[in-house]
């Protein structure tokens, strides 16, 4: 059993939390990931390391309540227990012998983005963050990004903070006035993703991207988290989650990811329906 030790809600649909689990908090790094489930008869999700201390044995995580499971691990207090978390799981973004390089992040992506931002900051790298969301309601994680980021430019749908439009806008501006990015590394919803890379790509600035579909034992074992990059078959859990973005096929990822959208939908409303029930019978 792993104890939550602190929780903050950080909009509407986001909570971040920090579990007690020592033995993760000792070897995890930057832009790897753990799956856990809330309870033994849970689901397991794999969720990315949004931070630790090794010094506490703790591992920040950071997710967005869309389905069933995020919605009972949601419910959880300070001082409560999820059954299991297991990791670190997959492969740390390379972050070695980069001098400046370019940070996107969308929506709820920004939390994994920002170890991978504050690792950089730390190695001495020139970090250029851009953040996007849909609106200032939804926005996360402002002053942990401002601490690393020799330039942060948050983009809202509506223009309600930061300016209004899409991440790739000042991205492009930022290329084409002459930006030498090293790298530019990518974290978010998988259309952003792909037109980061559309972005990019004529300039032929080095592009990555961390990909985190559909995952069930995160070993490879399963096949559930494959992908297809380079023309090659290859398992985010095992391989990545970080990818070329010039190799990777964003509209077959896509359109696996949405294959059990409406399975997503029925859990949550069901699980919400039995939290309606408990608070009604008391």
């Amino acid at each position: 059993m792993y104890k939550i030790i602190r929780k903050k809600v950080l909009n509407p649909t986001v909570v971040m939390m920090d579990i007690d689990a020592p033995l993760v908090a000792r070897k995890a790094e930057a832009g790897q990931f753990i799956i856990l489930r809330v309870d033994d008869a849970g689901e397991r999700i794999p969720l990315t390391v949004a931070g630790y201390s090794r010094e506490e044995g703790t591992v920040k995580i950071i997710f967005q309540v869309v389905g069933a499971t995020t919605k009972k691990l949601s419910a959880k207090e300070e001082g409560e227990f999820i059954c299991d978390f297991v990791g670190p799981l997959g492969r740390p973004t390379a972050t070695e012998g980069l001098k400046k390089v370019c940070i996107v992040g969308g929506g709820v992506g920004c939390a994994i983005a920002l170890p991978v931002a504050q690792k950089l900051h730390a190695l001495g790298c020139e970090v250029h963050s851009i953040i996007g969301f849909r609106s200032k309601d939804l926005l996360i994680l402002e002053d942990e990004f401002k601490s690393c980021s020799a330039k942060l430019t948050i983009m809202t749908d509506d223009g309600s903070y930061g300016e209004k439009g899409v991440v790739t806008a000042p991205l492009k501006e930022a290329i084409e006035a002459g930006e030498a990015y090293d790298e530019v590394i990518a974290i978010g919803p998988l259309v952003m993703m792909k037109f980061v890379v559309a972005t990019t790509k004529p300039f032929g600035v080095k592009t990555t991207v961390s990909m985190n579909p559909i995952m069930i034992d995160g070993t490879g074992m399963c096949g559930g988290c494959r992908l297809t990059v380079g023309g090659e078959t290859k398992f985010a859990c095992v391989d990545g989650p970080d990818f070329d973005g010039f190799l990777v096929d964003f509209d077959e990822a896509m359109q696996r990811g949405s294959m059990y959208g409406e399975f997503e939908r029925h859990a949550y409303e069901d699980t919400c329906n039995l939290f309606k029930e408990a608070r009604e019978n008391g």
